[in-house]
């Protein structure tokens, strides 16, 4: 059932409800999506639950009325994607950041040098959201962010944990942005994001 904040449309929290049990695995890949089914479990009509699943449709979490299954080249597809717009977004970040924003960047690192494995999570996500922003391209921050649902997916489903020298490359792209030198950020960003892909398909391998 929804929650008793009537102040949301029911649309929002049915999305958030069924995107949250894809996330946590509650509803595997494959598993067929039947709107009758899902409007009854949450207590709300058809029409919400049909929005929730064309938003999901859009983040790519569910394809043909199924949770998706996200595939190795899916992967690939997508950090090509992300190589490309965050490396651009860093080298823009070199020129555009703020020095309150470069402070904020600062303690993403310092987050993931000391906080818990959630706190480093998120700190890693806030990390890359600040850099991203910074292009101040409306288009490139939405195509990234319908991303991040998936990628997340991705990561749960090959338990993807620290894995080596992240934090220290997320340093080095700070002092590249705080010395203002947006090819090397860009570079650095790049390198960062392929080590990642890297290492995910090395989990897949195993």
């Amino acid at each position: 059932m929804l929650g008793s904040d009537r102040s949301r449309p029911a649309f929002h929290q049915s999305y958030e409800i069924i995107r949250d049990k894809i996330l946590n695995g509650e509803l595997p890949g494959g598993t067929k999506i039947v709107e009758e089914k899902v409007a009854a479990e949450l207590g709300v009509s058809r029409t919400p639950i049909r929005e929730s699943i064309r938003k999901l449709e859009q983040e790519g979490l569910i394809v043909n009325k199924r949770v998706v299954k996200p595939t190795e080249k899916d992967l690939r597809n997508m950090f090509q994607v992300r190589i490309l717009l965050e490396g651009f977004s860093a080298k823009c970040a070199a020129s555009y950041l703020k020095e309150d924003e470069l402070e904020s960047l600062y303690k993403c690192v310092e987050i993931g040098r000391q906080g818990t494995v959630e706190e480093i999570m998120r700190a890693n996500e806030r990390f890359h959201e600040i850099i991203v922003h910074a292009s101040n391209n409306s288009v490139m921050i939405d195509i990234i962010d319908r991303m991040q649902s998936i990628i997340y997916l991705f990561r749960k489903t090959v338990v993807f944990y620290n894995r080596p020298h992240l934090i220290d490359e997320h340093e080095e792209i700070y002092d590249a942005i705080k010395a203002r030198d947006g090819e090397k950020a860009e570079m650095l960003m790049k390198h960062h994001l392929q080590a990642d892909l890297d290492f995910c398909l090395h989990l897949i391998g195993k």
